[in-house]
């Protein structure tokens, strides 16, 4: 709370003196950016209505990449030629510049919301494969021993020992996930221009319209949205952890 206020501070010393006063509409001062933004309920109902579209892709999306992440990491760590074959096209999808793909997604499968759930599924696709096949890596070698020992096969080694040990690493993939399944469905707003407008396709008209305190007001709430998706993952997260280690 202390560094927040401070924040707030610095922004409204920032915006009152030194920026010239013909110039801060550039910078409006937080108590401008709460009554523009937020106490206006006209702007407030346009900014939650585009960011509730923009949830449900991103939501839509990073369900879509948790269930297909996990499943590569799972059949990586089961099957030595799989993580040859597919991990490869993992790392190479990570670095290809999303911006420059995204139109192309739009030519192949339309302008409206699968193209916008297509690209929330391929940002934070890779950090849930590696950290899945991290985590099904890890487990110790004298309990795989102790499986081998009781004649265990496959398929209970793999549910009872490696995706129960793999957990918490698939939770920290889901928890990083989540921001960049909401970056993913901003992005995708200011590309594919069909259908109920985002929050960036909002985002991009207050830009042009030099409407700084409902784009501030915009970005704010959007970084909200995935602070929310973090917190509630890392919630689960502690969850889990606790109940198989109650000490």
């Amino acid at each position: 709370m202390v560094v927040f206020a401070l924040v707030l501070g610095l922004w409204t010393y920032a915006s009152d003196h030194l920026i010239d006063p013909t110039s801060r509409f550039l910078l409006p001062p937080p108590l401008s950016v709460l009554k523009v933004g937020l106490l206006d309920w006209q702007n407030l109902s346009e900014i939650l209505s585009a960011l509730w579209t923009t949830t449900s892709v991103a939501l839509t999306g990073l369900a879509i990449s948790m269930v297909i992440g996990v499943a590569l990491g799972i059949l990586m760590s089961q099957a030595r030629w799989v993580e040859y074959s597919v991990y490869p096209y993992a790392v190479a999808l990570q670095t290809i510049p999303i911006l420059a793909v995204v139109p192309l997604f739009g030519f192949w499968f339309g302008f409206d919301f699968k193209s916008r759930v297509i690209v929330c599924v391929l940002i934070p696709l890779f950090p849930i494969i590696t950290n899945t096949l991290f985590g099904m890596k890890s487990v110790e070698a004298g309990l795989h021993d102790l499986f081998s020992l009781y004649a265990a096969n496959r398929f209970k080694r793999l549910l009872f020992l490696q995706l129960p040990a793999a957990l918490p690493a698939i939770l920290t993939g889901f928890r990083i996930s989540a921001g960049l399944a909401v970056i993913g469905a901003i992005i995708a707003d200011f590309f594919f221009r069909q259908g109920n407008p985002g929050i960036g396709r909002l985002i991009d008209v207050y830009r042009q319209n030099l409407q700084t305190e409902q784009l501030l007001t915009s970005l704010l709430l959007s970084s909200l949205v995935g602070l929310v998706l973090f917190w509630g993952l890392d919630l689960l997260e502690n969850r889990i952890v606790r109940r198989r280690n109650p000490r």
